[in-house]
């Protein structure tokens, strides 16, 4: 009698889970407080139109550009699965990080947000990346953690389609495209953000010229060189007249002043104050260039730069908690050690 209510039970259990997957992709995801910690990220991915972000270092804390980028696209994107992938977690710290963190538990809040430990191995399964990645040695890579999230970007992608971000990247509004590449500037091709439905060939052929011409020591050869490269040899590249977008076999190359309305040449403008603010409204998000920014410049509460209303516009949560109630905290601090 008593097994016979456990199953029951289990029954009750796993159909209740089920039930809820099911509504993520037909209610909006506020509909239901989601059970998420009993998702599995392919049950996440396989609703399909995921936007995936990746951190592939060991850092467990996301900064605040981390936390920006991912809550403007939960807030752009409110019906669909917003992903952090992280390296630094594993299935045992998961739960438990939620307290100590207070990006963590910033995000992991909104109902539409999932962080995931981000298992490589796992990722490359079933692609041609996989055989490179067990014979690939890491710590002879000066290059790797770039490396390892141009793969692994272009795999989760492939296996289950959507749009891929930078955690540098800010959402202001939503990308009409479903299959799409980001031009950098005229004829050249980011990686930074991009989007197509699963199992599309072009991913696929990216996968294997990966491995083909793989040189870790240039660096962006896996990452925009490669999408250059493949979308060249695919399309004829012109350069972009005033806010023209290029179509080639069925894939939207998309203006400049759609990521990248500031080059990266640039990239200061955004930690600068305007006398009138730009109002992108040629953008669907902005790149703000994290890895130019060797100086480390960073958004501080009233200093009335562009990146600071850009926080208070696209990710206000993030602005309150990483940046305004930060620097309370520090100051306080500051206050009791004098």
């Amino acid at each position: 009698m008593m097994k016979k209510i456990q199953i029951c039970l289990c029954f009750f259990f796993v159909s209740g889970i089920l039930y809820e997957i099911s509504l993520l992709s037909g209610c909006i995801f506020s509909c239901i407080p989601l059970s998420k910690h009993f998702l599995t990220p392919e049950q996440v991915l396989s609703l399909g139109k995921s936007i995936i972000f990746l951190e592939t270092t060991e850092r467990l804390e996301p900064p605040p550009l981390v936390s920006c980028s991912v809550e403007s696209a939960a807030r752009i994107y409110p019906d669909r699965p917003v992903i952090l992938f992280m390296k630094g977690l594993n299935n045992k710290t998961v739960l438990d990080i939620n307290s100590n963190y207070t990006a963590f538990s910033l995000l992991s809040s909104m109902n539409n947000v999932f962080i995931f430990p981000l298992q490589m191995e796992t990722v490359f399964e079933d692609t041609p990346l996989l055989q490179w990645y067990n014979q690939v040695n890491p710590e002879q890579e000066k290059n790797w953690v770039h490396i390892s999230s141009d793969a692994s970007r272009l795999a989760l992608i492939w296996k289950y389609g959507g749009i891929y971000m930078d955690t540098d990247v800010i959402s202001i509004r939503p990308i009409p495209e479903a299959s799409f590449l980001a031009a950098q500037k005229s004829q050249f091709s980011s990686n930074g953000i991009f989007g197509f439905p699963s199992y599309h060939r072009f991913i696929w052929d990216c996968m294997k010229n990966f491995v083909l011409k793989y040189n870790g020591k240039i660096w962006g050869n896996q990452g925009p060189l490669l999408m250059t490269r493949m979308l060249k040899a695919i399309c004829n590249l012109t350069d972009f007249v005033d806010l023209e977008d290029h179509s080639c076999q069925n894939i939207s190359f998309l203006n400049p002043q759609r990521f990248y309305p500031i080059p990266y040449p640039a990239w200061r403008k955004y930690y600068e104050v305007w006398d009138k603010s730009p109002n992108f409204n040629h953008s669907y998000a902005l790149h703000l260039w994290n890895f130019m920014n060797r100086n480390q410049k960073v958004v501080v509460a009233g200093s009335n730069t562009l990146a600071e209303k850009l926080y208070k516009t696209y990710c206000p949560t993030t602005y309150r908690d990483l940046i305004q109630r930060a620097e309370g905290r520090d100051f306080m601090q500051h206050k009791d050690s004098i």
